[in-house]
């Protein structure tokens, strides 16, 4: 008769897995935020999980990091969520759109910074696709009120807003921008650019 192994349920496997890849995501967060040049053994040992473990879930620095960026986009998401983007007169909203979205990544621009120096700038659009589509829809309803340009594309001037907010988080990292004047920055130029010509005129 062949004894049967004793076998762990995979229910628990799993639950024990969700919780080593939550732990190593937030201590991940935390450290990258800190420092974007940190490296696996240092994450692994926050998260207090061996090598081995944390490599079973993120095989390269790349794909930890690539998790991190999804872990912290998810937090700024959750953060910008407000209903007077989708209600305020859309100028007003972009105005509090940036101040917000700048607020959430602030606290974690040098995740941004070990994302850029790690991952393809188009992996880095792709995990921004959820908030940049709230952002696109206010820039649509500004070109049909009449308060945002039309004669750009839609997707250049979301691109732009992407691309202007990394730059200032870069600028900010940098210290060539200093934290009192970011907010002006981000709003004056965000603004300027999807302003109408003919407003700009009078």
């Amino acid at each position: 008769m062949v004894k049967a192994v004793a076998r762990e349920p995979v229910p628990a496997r799993r639950a024990d897995a969700e919780r080593d890849i939550a732990a190593i995501l937030e201590a991940g967060t935390r450290l990258l935020s800190a420092d974007p040049a940190a490296g696996v053994a240092e994450i692994a040992r926050e998260a207090g999980v061996g090598s081995v473990t944390l490599y079973a879930h993120f095989p390269t620095r790349e794909a930890l990091v690539d998790a991190v960026l999804d872990h912290t986009v998810d937090l700024a998401d959750a953060a910008i969520e407000d209903d007077s983007v989708d209600s305020a007169p859309p100028p007003e909203a972009m105005e509090e759109l940036l101040r917000s979205s700048w607020e959430a990544l602030d606290r974690h621009r040098r995740v941004f910074l070990a994302a850029d120096r790690t991952l393809p700038t188009e992996r880095i659009r792709e995990h921004h696709e959820r908030p940049l589509r709230r952002v696109q829809q206010l820039i649509a309803r500004g070109r049909r009120a009449g308060d945002f340009r039309t004669d750009l594309p839609l997707q250049w001037l979301v691109t732009a807003f992407f691309a202007i907010v990394h730059s200032v988080a870069q600028e900010r990292e940098a210290g060539r921008l200093s934290p009192d004047e970011v907010e002006k920055v981000l709003v004056t130029t965000m603004l300027s650019l999807l302003r109408p010509p003919s407003k700009k005129r009078g």
